[in-house]
């Protein structure tokens, strides 16, 4: 369940970046009450997940697949590109959360 409260958590992150993208400054209604509104069942999530999960590893989750998810939404749907340093860092960030999840001891679960 814990796993299931951070999945929803990212998913409403997700969906709350790519609407921020689309309300261009907050200065479209309906794109912006669903930013914010996604934003809040978000961090509700989130802190349902922490109830389970130490902080470290859940905001190495988070933000982790939260970037790298985000970085696909902006490539497929606004058509954005990447360069190389861009990929390398994103690499970084996603070998960075496996390597907390795998091998730290203070990211016990």
């Amino acid at each position: 369940m814990k796993y299931l409260f951070l999945g929803l958590a990212i998913a409403f992150e997700l969906l709350g970046s790519s609407f921020l993208k689309v309300s261009n400054g907050f200065s479209k209604l309906i794109p912006s009450v669903v930013t914010i509104i996604s934003f809040i069942i978000c961090f509700y999530f989130l802190s349902l997940a922490l109830r389970f999960i130490p902080l470290s590893v859940a905001y190495a989750i988070w933000g982790g697949l939260g970037i790298v998810l985000t970085t696909a939404i902006s490539v497929i749907i606004f058509k954005q590109s990447l360069d190389l340093p861009a990929v390398i860092g994103i690499t970084l960030i996603v070998l960075g959360v496996i390597i907390m999840n795998v091998f730290s001891k203070a990211a016990t679960h």
